[in-house]
């Protein structure tokens, strides 16, 4: 069922992929370039390509197929180019994934695996000592949220809340729409007293040397949730979906560390019940309507 919100939603973060991209895609997928996206999983959309290029050529030279690849600014953004049919697979957050179903029925194929778990957890860092006692310790601060297509960054933590009757724009200086690595530096340098994040992201930050371990604080983590999802088009041929399936889920941890990024060690099969707790938060947000 599409509501009215997701599509807005999709329709106005999509325009950051079309300035992203530049690229026109219109090629048949039963018989030309395979056309892939992927979402925000670095810094910037060039380095996410060059760190996840190598293995969607890996998968693409299995497939007998050429490719070409996006990486979008947003995680909705890879959204709506799955569900306008603008990619034929997707590498994208869990909440873009939950998103895209809702809206055009898209279908999760596998779920990555990092460092051996399909999951991991949306946290809260903050300036180490400010926060003793998170939320109440954090009154008044200064909070960024992620992107409204963030599972981790916006969607977890606005659902936590929600579940206990408190309003983070009433209680914080709350802001949102913040990359996650952007979000860690703002409250590394000060801009920020607290910020939303994933576990991943604040490790690989740490481990490249980008920020330092006691220059944030985790003050809160989350349930675990259901790592990244790899995605096809509802209508997309079922033999090719299949085949690329089993072409994921075949990758072991030996060849995961030649072509996926640090951390990554395969994939495990997914239906979208393996995302039904994204689904459900989306849902209490008022975001998406249950089905």
């Amino acid at each position: 069922m599409r509501s009215g919100r997701t599509l807005v939603l999709l329709s106005l973060l999509g325009l950051a992929l079309i300035a992203v991209s530049g690229l026109s895609f219109t090629a048949d997928a039963q018989g030309g370039k395979l056309r892939f996206g992927v979402g925000p999983l670095q810094p910037t959309p060039s380095e996410t390509k060059k760190a996840y290029e190598p293995f969607f050529g890996y998968l693409a030279k299995e497939l007998g197929r050429d490719f070409d690849l996006i990486a979008t600014t947003d995680w909705a953004g890879i959204s709506v180019a799955l569900a306008n049919k603008q990619v034929d697979l997707a590498w994208m957050g869990p909440w873009g994934y939950v998103l895209a179903n809702d809206d055009s029925g898209v279908r999760a194929i596998a779920t990555a695996k990092y460092d051996g778990k399909p999951i991991y957890h949306a946290i809260v860092v903050c300036k180490p000592g400010l926060v003793k006692n998170w939320p109440d310790g954090a009154k008044g601060k200064r909070v960024s949220f992620a992107d409204v297509g963030s599972t981790s960054g916006w969607l977890i933590p606005t659902s936590w809340f929600k579940r206990r009757g408190i309003d983070p724009k009433q209680l914080f200086n709350y802001s949102d729409g913040a990359t996650h690595a952007a979000n860690e530096i703002a409250v590394a340098s000060g801009q920020a007293d607290c910020a939303t994040d994933f576990d991943r992201n604040r490790n690989a930050m740490i481990e490249g040397g980008r920020i330092e371990r006691n220059a944030t604080e985790v003050v809160w983590t989350s349930d675990p949730l259901p790592n990244d999802a790899i995605a096809v088009p509802k209508d997309f041929d079922p033999a090719h979906a299949d085949r690329i399936q089993k072409t994921l889920v075949s990758i072991t941890e030996a060849q995961a560390k030649t072509i996926l990024p640090t951390h990554y060690t395969g994939f495990v099969t997914a239906t979208h019940e393996s995302y039904r707790m994204i689904e459900d938060a989306g849902v209490l947000v008022g975001r998406i309507k249950k089905k």
